[in-house]
């Protein structure tokens, strides 16, 4: 995999993760079974589906998104199965012609060369594959025998047709793209421009560029309704503030997407406290269209509580060196601290925002220095 040859040190890379970066341990708790995994795949298991025929009207998709070796195995036996159901078609048309009798040696056959099963198989294979050594060929003398090749060779060509296609989208996927396209390990929520934000990183390792990309997400929580219904997950989208500020990014470098966290956000009650006791899940979601290729491509991962670093921020990895942009991808994930009050953002705005936090913070950083200059002063004395 490109993203796991060269480009990035192997100590920062996990499936669509970029570092590994030692962050502080809190107590472990049970908690709920994650949504959408840190690669992107959906933890969801669909069991007692009664209408299992509805998956066979498309057979095309169900044979996409088998396994490999599924795959394989059913491309192997859709040709041998094929092949000896006309092998036996091919030595019933030679036995009821009297091909087989060694006595009508003189006679012509509807098959040259057919005496046996075995010489039937290698016959009803060299007609589906048009190989054609020359030893076997077809005759006028029998009807059967023509229609029996051109009925082969449709089939051999459906055959053809469906397990190539099939093959070539597995191939094709569009979710291969997407394992050059990385997620931070952690998201972080910290101050920016006056406001708590929640931000995660994100990048491209490869030159090709996803056109029309797009960020969107989702917040996974347990809720219930006003009439007490119980929903195990509640799903409620989560506006983002792009850097280009908009829905579509130009996504060349590494970005920091973010989110700001205000009345309408779903965080605005959240605090650092409340973020290790709740269990939510932030679900991130990218698309766009590969350039290379024209197909819409998919990238997905998600953020429960303890991946979300409260007062972290990250730190710049794109520098100016020789006339270009250099992207060091072995800082992407690393964060650094930086003062940030442990209060939701509501009960910030409560308390005058974020400029009467750094107010009272500097002032508190006054009284402590003082404390200890006169502590100091206090001991020279005694000295």
């Amino acid at each position: 995999m490109l993203s796991r040859k060269g480009l990035i040190p192997e100590d920062f890379v996990v499936t669509r993760l970029a570092e590994d970066v030692l962050q502080p341990k809190y107590k472990t708790k049970q908690r709920k079974a994650r949504f959408v995994a840190k690669n992107g795949t959906c933890n969801v298991a669909h069991t007692n589906i009664r209408e299992q025929g509805r998956f066979l009207q498309d057979v095309f998709t169900t044979l996409v998104d088998l396994k490999w070796l599924h795959t394989l195995f059913i491309f192997t036996m859709s040709f041998l199965c094929s092949w000896l159901l006309f092998a036996m078609i091919w030595w019933l048309i030679a036995f009821a012609h009297g091909d087989l009798d060694a006595g009508r040696a003189d006679a012509v056959p509807c098959v040259t060369d057919i005496h046996s099963f075995s010489s039937a198989f290698l016959f009803s294979i060299e007609v589906q594959v048009t190989i054609g050594f020359g030893g076997r060929m077809i005759t006028e003398e029998c009807a059967s025998a023509v229609l029996a090749l051109i009925v082969q060779n449709i089939v051999g060509l459906v055959i053809n047709a469906i397990m190539l296609g099939c093959i070539f989208m597995k191939t094709a996927q569009a979710n291969r793209r997407a394992e050059t396209l990385i997620f931070s390990k952690h998201a972080v929520v910290s101050a920016r421009n006056g406001r708590l934000c929640f931000m995660f990183r994100l990048g491209d390792l490869r030159k090709s560029m996803i056109i029309s990309a797009t960020v969107r997400m989702q917040l996974v929580r347990r809720g219930a309704t006003d009439e007490g219904e119980v929903l195990p997950l509640e799903q409620i989208d989560i506006q983002t503030d792009n850097p280009v500020g908009t829905n579509a990014i130009f996504l060349v470098s590494p970005l920091i997407i973010s989110h700001v966290i205000d009345r309408n956000s779903p965080l605005y009650d959240v605090s650092a406290a409340d973020l290790q006791r709740q269990d939510l899940e932030v679900i991130v979601v990218l698309e766009g269209v590969v350039e290379t290729t024209g197909i819409t491509t998919q990238a997905r991962t998600s953020y429960v509580c303890d991946e979300v670093l409260w007062g972290q921020r990250f730190v710049p990895i794109v520098s100016e060196e020789e006339g270009m942009y250099a992207v060091d991808y072995s800082k992407f994930g690393n964060t650094v601290k930086i003062p940030t009050p442990s209060c939701s953002a509501k009960q910030l705005d409560e308390e005058g925002g974020l400029s009467r936090f750094r107010l009272r913070e500097s002032a508190a950083a006054r009284c402590s220095v003082r404390r200890r200059i006169k502590k100091q002063q206090s001991t020279s004395k005694e000295e």
